[in-house]
């Protein structure tokens, strides 16, 4: 009953947040269903983790409890890396279960290692000793590279704008912490660990949700809404828009169901998305329809980027129309400058359907 009322104290405020977070899940609906189930399970693991942790350091004065110790030490070198993995597995689409893979790897490594030391083992005077050369601090170093990978994957996925940027920043202090930390602190960080992330987690959830009214549900772009709202402020600063439409997407559907089709639009959004670099937002108009906003940009730099699409768009099975308007001195009206691109965007898929006969 003791260790019980320690361990609430110690986490309640995990436990509150957990319970917040899942409630909240639950209740705005907003993620599609494989997404929602691999965040319930992410939540889960961070609880589970919370107790192992606890348990861990409750044991830790007594030597009666090496094995125990040594057991509970391997699950938390081992979870830090499958829960990022889990974060990278619930947040971006398409991502394949080989994520999971190196924090496999290490998995086994530290089991091996409650027999053998070769990662972490405890000494005589009940002190934490890390193994020779390298793997002692393999852990650390396979959460960094799961560290790097997640803020790289989510950045690179991201329309680069402060909303955006701001809880995937929070994340990527909170991973980083747990990097830097348990050296300049010591063991006792591992104890708010948990907490730390699930924190940053929820920040970032509810950053998304706020987010709700100007992306597009599917594949994560800014929608029309947004497109109309933002240009109207910004309107003398866009000098192109690059007007894209996929081919084929009917086809796609009719053949392969609409599951094939969204893949579809979501591998293309990808695309665009990697392709864009500052001041150029991504819009999804509608259906398989697409615009980008170029602001402040050259000629030159629209028709690299359409080169960009052009080639990121060849390394998938999928094809796209492209069509662009520009203008230098930022008074055309806007609506021309999208008929204008779209009208050079419908050139470009009628030449593909007449090359294709």
């Amino acid at each position: 009953m003791e260790m019980f009322k320690e361990y609430i104290l110690q986490n309640w405020i995990l436990i509150l947040l957990l319970g917040a977070f899942t409630i909240i899940l639950a209740t705005t609906a907003f993620l599609d269903k494989k997404t929602t189930r691999r965040t319930y399970i992410l939540i889960a693991s961070i609880f589970l983790l919370s107790i192992s942790v606890f348990i861990e350091f409750y044991f830790e004065n007594d030597i009666s409890y090496k094995m125990l110790r040594l057991v509970l030490m391997a699950i938390r070198y081992s979870a830090t890396p499958f829960i990022i993995a889990q974060i990278l597995f619930a947040l971006v689409k398409r991502l394949k279960a080989f994520v999971f893979i190196p924090a496999g790897a290490l998995l086994i490594l530290n089991v091996v290692s409650i027999f053998t030391g070769i990662v972490f083992s405890i000494n005589d005077e009940n002190k934490l000793v890390r193994g020779p050369f390298i793997l002692g601090y393999l852990p650390f170093i396979v959460v960094g590279l799961y560290c790097a990978f997640l803020i790289y994957i989510l950045v690179r996925r991201s329309n680069k704008r402060a909303m955006e940027i701001i809880p995937i920043a929070v994340l990527a202090v909170a991973f980083i912490s747990g990097l830097i930390f348990p050296f300049l602190l010591g063991a006792d960080f591992s104890k708010i660990f948990c907490p730390t992330i699930a924190v940053a987690f929820f920040i970032y959830y509810v950053f998304q949700i706020l987010q709700l009214t100007k992306k597009d549900g599917l594949t994560g772009l800014l929608n029309r809404q947004a497109y109309y709202a933002e240009t109207s402020k910004t309107h003398k600063d866009i000098t192109a828009i690059i007007s894209l439409d996929m081919n084929g997407l009917k086809k796609i559907n009719d053949t392969y169901g609409h599951d094939a089709g969204d893949e579809a639009l979501v591998t293309l959004a990808i695309c665009f998305l990697r392709a864009c670099k500052v001041n150029q937002s991504v819009y999804r108009m509608g259906g398989d329809e697409f615009a980008i906003v170029c602001r402040k940009t050259s000629e030159e730099e629209v028709i690299k980027l359409i080169d960009r699409i052009h080639e990121l768009v060849d390394k998938t099975k999928y094809t796209c129309s492209v069509g662009y308007s520009y203008q230098k001195d930022g008074f055309m009206n806007l609506d021309e400058l999208l008929k204008l691109s779209d009208e050079r965007m419908y050139q470009d898929k009628a030449e593909f359907y007449k090359n294709k006969q």
